[in-house]
């Protein structure tokens, strides 16, 4: 979308957010299908915005893969909607953000390949919102080894980073470390690009650094979990605004949580924060902490993006919520086909 001169275009996005924020699925709704069966909750969900895919696809998919595929489809489509009404002056900041997914999509073809699963079975939880767009996600899946497939990207931004961690993956069986030092250039990438000197660039970093804090968060908290005794230092990622990474390193050697909490929240002024810490003090598995740190991610962005209305902040919102919206739906609907809890399964539900 062109801007075409003053507010008019960020006033029409902002409003379309708004409005699209008010589809999402409310809590209540997922509490009512933890109660219902696998075929109940498909028919939940062809009554809401997922409506045409669960249509189209119902002749050549059922159950769970009807499911899979459907949500897949529509998060993909909602996201190229999503930047053909974004204004040039954020198109580079949303472009940027959402190349999120071109390492969740290669990682996700990496190793299905490795698995030894169909190029089909991988395509259904792909979601070509990056800049890798289906036709490339396509090409990557008929590739014949892991080999091929990196040597393909070689021109891509991160090209580089797959080319060098490669091999180590494919020896290891392990694609943790590559999967970290891709998420560490993109970053890196985002902090650059919001440094430019472009309008509306120090918001984003402001956001930016605060998703790298809640990032690396969870990642203490994974490696005080696995107790490993792998190098922490490989597991964050630079560029954060109230921990450097020598601080994170130097708290991952605090044993006692309380002392561990104790030391994060000397870092941070914000109450709300405080209060998060308040419940990560509490022993609790690696996947609640992620729950609890994205609810408290996704608050923030809902309160910047009323704070700053003219920003990318509207747009990266509901691209989050949305995210989460699918997520939980893939939660649910996972839980039941393996015959899970309702407990188990709303432990895993962001809402």
């Amino acid at each position: 979308m062109a801007d075409v001169g003053g507010p008019a275009p960020y006033i029409y996005v902002s409003t379309r957010m708004r409005v699209r924020k008010a589809k999402l699925i409310p809590r209540e709704e997922y509490l009512r299908m933890l109660n219902m069966s696998l075929p109940e909750i498909t028919r939940l969900i062809g009554e809401t915005e997922y409506k045409r895919e669960i249509d189209e696809l119902s002749s050549s998919f059922s159950g769970i893969n009807l499911i899979e595929v459907a949500l897949s489809w529509n998060l993909a489509k909602e996201y190229q909607e999503i930047l053909k009404i974004t204004p040039s002056g954020l198109m580079r900041f949303v472009q940027i953000y959402l190349r999120h997914w071109d390492i969740q999509n290669v990682l996700t073809i990496l190793r299905g390949k490795v698995q030894g699963m169909k190029p089909g079975k991988i395509k259904e939880v792909l979601i070509p919102a990056g800049e890798l767009d289906r036709a490339t996600l396509d090409h990557l899946l008929n590739e014949d080894s892991p080999e091929r497939i990196v040597d393909s990207l070689k021109d891509r931004p991160f090209g580089a980073v797959l080319a060098a961690g490669i091999t180590e993956a494919l020896e290891t069986g392990s694609f943790a470390n590559l999967e970290n030092e891709l998420y560490k250039k993109l970053y890196a990438r985002m902090i650059a690009e919001a440094k430019e000197g472009i309008k509306g660039g120090y918001e984003f970093l402001g956001y930016i650094q605060m998703e790298i804090d809640l990032k690396n968060l969870i990642n203490l908290f994974r490696f005080r979990a696995q107790n490993a005794g792998e190098e922490v230092r490989e597991l964050l990622i630079p560029g954060g605004k109230a921990f450097t990474v020598d601080e994170l390193q130097r708290m991952s050697a605090i044993e006692d949580l309380n002392e561990f909490i104790d030391a994060a929240r000397k870092k941070t002024r914000d109450p709300e924060l405080n209060a998060l810490f308040d419940e990560l003090g509490q022993k609790r598995p690696v996947h609640e902490v992620e729950v609890l740190v994205t609810k408290y991610q996704l608050k923030q962005m809902e309160r910047l993006s009323k704070l700053y209305v003219f920003s990318v902040f509207p747009i990266l919102a509901y691209l989050e919520m949305k995210k989460y919206e699918v997520t939980n739906l893939r939660a649910i609907a996972r839980g039941k086909e393996y015959g899970l809890p309702n407990e188990r399964i709303q432990g895993y539900l962001v809402m």
